[in-house]
């Protein structure tokens, strides 16, 4: 009997990310992943996990119809996987507004409100649709889920999410949402298995990635986090520049002289850790380069994370565990021990030997604060809710 096969996408502006894995029973096995990359010419097809791993060439465009690219790509890992035992298939959503709290069946209905909510995430909402879309016009029986960023953080506080302008505008959608809910969920559920007592107390959990922010947690839910209206918001980030005063946004507008179009590509990609540096937004040539820009760099953006575990851990009211995710949270001891050479007053202590070997607990055993590295596994909580709201069906 072949066993059946759920798929994952997470689609990006230059990327996506395809899981492929097997249901058995209530938890799905990831049984491969590939990446579909849009920055190369010709576009590559990448199979990093499976029966074996290769890079190969595609002859199809990333257009705004992905049906001929995504029907290629197929083919190809349909080579190595049964696709024919595809039985459903998450997406990962970045926005679901107020709209949706929890994953959804992707249906004619649910799709029109997902496109409904395209000017909230104008960079990011349309990459899940056309993929969404190309899924949907070449496998048009296929069950289809969506997982939203933003549902995960549905738990915290009206307060929270409120910003201090006219009360008609929050009414109207205008508030604090919050993003990287997928990971941060992922990240939450290890840390119960990991580290039960704390994971039921007050955790702020460091997703640092390209994408970067945090989330502060009490009982596995969410109560506050960096990110708010957009994904521009919080820390400094690759090439998006975190908090920015609104006076600056005005000043560009207006003496500047600049259009909407400059300003949002200069937030959106030559700002954060590459406008600082202007040398690169990757934290490893930043840290591995001598100049003062990239150092520089490198000390904004952990003076703006630990100054937002501050802030989140006010929140909270206390902090008895801190959490490292995504790939630079996971992989760069050098980012890490300088968050925490500023979070010393906060009880924060690194242990040098298990920062540098990147081990699970990484904090002294004097530490007043807990400090964990946990991996995330976005694809994986696609999977999960995929699978759950099919079983769900009647």
């Amino acid at each position: 009997m072949t066993d059946n096969l759920l798929l994952t996408f997470n689609a990006g502006s230059s990327t996506v990310k395809i899981g492929i894995f097997k249901v058995d029973g209530e938890r799905p096995k990831r049984i491969g992943k590939a990446v579909v990359d849009f920055g190369t010419y010709p576009l590559t097809l990448h199979l990093k996990e499976g029966p074996e791993q290769f890079d190969l060439p595609l002859e199809g465009e990333a257009g705004d119809d992905l049906a001929e690219l995504m029907d290629e790509v197929f083919r190809e890992l349909g080579k190595h996987f049964d696709l024919n035992a595809v039985t459903s298939a998450g997406h990962r959503i970045v926005h679901g507004g107020d709209v949706f709290d929890g994953p959804v069946e992707l249906t004619t209905e649910t799709i029109t409100k997902v496109q409904s909510l395209t000017e909230l995430a104008p960079l990011h909402q349309p990459q899940a649709l056309r993929m969404i879309r190309a899924v949907r016009r070449l496998r048009p029986t296929l069950f289809q889920t969506g997982s939203f960023d933003t549902t995960f953080h549905t738990t915290q506080a009206d307060l929270v999410r409120r910003f201090a302008i006219p009360r008609a505008y929050h009414d109207q959608g205008i508030k604090r949402y919050g993003f990287h809910g997928l990971s941060y969920r992922y990240v939450a559920g290890a840390l119960v298995r990991e580290a039960p007592d704390l994971a039921s107390g007050k955790v702020i959990i460091a997703h640092l990635g390209s994408g970067a922010s945090l989330c502060a947690i009490e009982n596995g839910e969410s109560r506050d986090s960096s990110m708010g209206f957009s994904t521009l918001d919080g820390i400094p980030m690759a090439t998006r520049p975190g908090w920015l005063d609104p006076g600056v946004l005005l000043h560009f507008l207006g003496p500047l002289g600049k259009s909407i179009e400059e300003v949002e590509d200069m937030l959106y990609h030559k700002s954060g850790l590459l406008g600082v540096s202007d040398l690169s937004g990757d934290t490893r040539e930043l840290i591995g380069d001598g100049g003062s820009q990239a150092q520089e760099a490198i000390d904004l953006f952990a003076l703006r994370i630990a100054g937002e575990v501050g802030r989140l851990a006010s929140t909270l009211g206390g902090l008895d565990a801190l959490v490292f995710t995504a790939g630079i949270g996971e992989n760069q001891p050098e980012v890490r021990k300088r968050i925490a050479d500023r979070l010393r007053w906060l009880g924060v202590e690194l242990d040098v030997a298990a920062n540098d070997s990147n081990a699970l607990k990484i904090s002294t055993p004097a530490a007043g604060v807990a400090v964990y590295v946990i991996p995330t596994d976005e694809e994986r909580m696609i999977a999960e809710e995929c699978l759950a709201t099919l079983n769900s069906q009647p």
